[in-house]
């Protein structure tokens, strides 16, 4: 790739890695980028680096622009090894007068790389830096999502250097938004949110209000991953705000494993009684869709209904993985129930109940359990409870 010019002197010379598929259990089917920024003022700066497979890039980027030996300013945004993986070998480099991080970026930093000697500034919310004709002032996100997060906000530029907030893991060779498709940019923007920032919506929350306080006029987002917003960065803030209030709407989640189709023929019941009352769903063959695909459907889903025949006293292991990942996310908002087969035990819908319970997911139902093959009337009781969900997400329970 070549670096891009975003505005005048502002360039991005990051990577793209278009092979990676797996991101910490996260589906990357279309890959993702590694976003570096690159500052041409009277201090050059160099904003985040990559990961560090990718240092070869980034350093081919910005030598097309300028000698990397005359960077005299590295921001490190965020410490996690896809953005901090090529500091060592950047700083050894281009030997940087200061390498600038939050206080708890400075301790992440020494921790990982075993480096005391690095010329760091420490920056916190409110504290800005002089590049020359340009400001940069700095907020510190702590935990969103990691301790060390900040942004970086060019005042003049009115450009918002946004580190992992407003991303998409999402290779192209497009770099803005006006560039790609609308819905699919918005569909890899809610997966994103849903699988990295869902457990933090608190403080985007928090992280927004802070925005409109400090009265920061921002014309681009530039993010660590995925395109840069210059169309719409209007639009994505206020994405971020209605994900963060966990805003659902009529729509409900029928996800579900089986052995012998007996709990499938219980999904598909309970889906008829659904269509019966005109509410959205979507059925999720555990074992045909990704448990961060998955994710993303429950972000705006109001119902989630869970379905397993009973396994070693429990319930299948797919099940066990959607529910352990949907658990630590912590989706809120949500009312549901669950529903199975099994043959002489039937212990996984009173386990899945507890599960959802436990998540603070709102019963709407005991659990619904068939013995064996589902006969008419039992697949009658599942379409009476895909009704009884329907109504309940109607009235928006």
């Amino acid at each position: 790739m070549q670096p891009v010019e975003i505005k005048k002197g502002i360039y991005w010379v990051g990577a793209i890695d278009w092979n990676i598929r797996d991101f910490h259990g996260y589906s990357l089917p279309k890959g993702t980028t590694y976003n570096a920024y690159l500052v041409m003022d009277d201090k050059i700066t160099l904003f985040d680096t990559v990961k560090r497979p990718f240092t070869g890039d980034l350093v081919r980027n910005i030598s097309q622009v300028v000698d990397p030996s005359k960077i005299d300013y590295l921001v490190i945004n965020h410490v996690e090894m896809d953005h901090s993986g090529a500091v060592p070998e950047m700083i050894e480099r281009i030997r940087p007068e200061k390498v600038i991080c939050s206080p708890m970026g400075k301790r992440a930093l020494i921790e990982h790389f075993h480096r005391e000697d690095w010329p760091f500034e420490v920056v916190e919310t409110g504290g800005s830096l002089s590049l020359g004709k340009r400001t940069v002032q700095f907020i510190e996100t702590r935990m969103l999502h990691w301790p060390d997060s900040m942004l970086s906000y060019l005042r003049e530029d009115r450009l918002l250097i946004s580190n992992d907030a407003f991303g998409e893991h999402w290779a192209t060779s497009e770099r803005f938004d006006d560039e790609v498709y609308h819905e699919e940019l918005f569909a890899h923007a809610a997966k994103y949110y849903a699988n990295i920032l869902l457990l933090y919506s608190p403080l985007v929350q928090k992280l927004i209000a802070k925005v409109q306080e400090l009265g920061l006029e921002i014309d681009v987002i530039a993010p660590d991953h995925g395109v840069i917003w210059r169309r719409h960065p209007g639009k994505i803030i206020e994405a971020y705000n209605s994900w963060s209030l966990q805003e659902s709407k009529e729509k409900a989640l029928i996800i579900y494993d089986t052995m012998w189709h007996a709990t499938e023929n219980m999904a598909y019941a309970i889906a008829d009684g659904l269509i019966r009352e005109g509410v959205e769903f979507k059925l999720l063959n555990l074992k045909l869709n990704h448990r961060s695909d998955i994710m993303k459907e429950v972000l705006d889903a109001r119902a989630i209904l869970l379905g397993s025949p009973t396994l070693n006293n429990g319930y299948m292991p797919t099940v066990a993985d959607m529910m352990s990942y949907m658990k630590g996310l912590k989706p809120a908002n949500k009312i549901g129930a669950a529903f199975g087969s099994y043959g002489w035990s039937g212990e996984a819908v009173k386990g899945m109940s507890e599960a959802l319970d436990q998540m603070k997911v709102k019963l709407i139902d005991p659990g619904l359990r068939v013995k064996y093959a589902p006969t008419p009337d039992d697949l009658a009781k599942c379409v009476e409870l895909g009704r009884k969900v329907a109504k309940a997400v109607k009235e928006g329970a």
